[in-house]
């Protein structure tokens, strides 16, 4: 279950954003990997929003299930950002580093923007989830949690926080992934 999800998160972060296949397509045409199978992926990140019925408290409760182990918490202060890593259940699996906004350390303003888009949520939607489903989990990860933000709403958050604007904006989809350089195979 645990690939497949990771797999649809990879597909769909590939369809979203076309400069990642082109990158594996290099690779591949210069001899630095034989498929796009080579690549280790060293952590997949996602950012969320610190509100009661969202935020990692939430989105954790996915990569528990599949056996990731909570590891070290963060605080990055000038960001107003919490995060912490998770342990994957096997070492061919990439960690996972979730962050979560601290909505209540925004001005009035980018608080009431965040709650006008995230209160459309009213409970956990992962509590809803059958976990032991991977279409379902997949879904979830790809599908919006609220309504696309008005440009002016985007532009105030951006003004104040990038991360709460991309947040708004994107969702919880997939934020980046990496490549673990230093385990690419030797060169065809």
């Amino acid at each position: 279950m645990l690939k497949d999800v990771l797999n649809g998160l990879m597909e769909r972060y590939q369809q979203r954003v076309p400069d990642v296949g082109a990158v594996i397509a290099a690779m591949i045409k210069e001899g630095i990997i034989a498929q796009a199978d080579d690549i280790e992926n060293d952590h997949i990140a996602f950012r969320t929003m610190g509100v009661p019925q969202l935020g990692v408290q939430s989105l954790e409760k996915i990569f528990l299930h599949y056996g990731y182990t909570k590891m070290d918490h963060y605080h990055f202060p000038a960001k107003k950002l919490d995060a912490w890593w998770y342990a994957p259940p096997e070492p061919q699996y990439p960690r996972i580093f979730i962050s979560e906004l601290r909505v209540a350390e925004l001005s009035p303003a980018a608080q009431t923007i965040i709650h006008h888009y995230t209160d459309e949520v009213k409970s956990d939607p992962v509590n809803a989830l059958d976990l032991d489903d991977s279409k379902a989990v997949d879904a979830f990860l790809h599908s919006a949690l609220w309504q696309t933000p008005t440009l002016a709403d985007y532009k105030v958050l951006a003004a104040e926080s990038e991360y709460a604007a991309w947040v708004i904006y994107n969702r919880y989809y997939l934020n980046h992934f990496t490549v673990s350089v230093h385990n690419l195979p030797p060169g065809i």
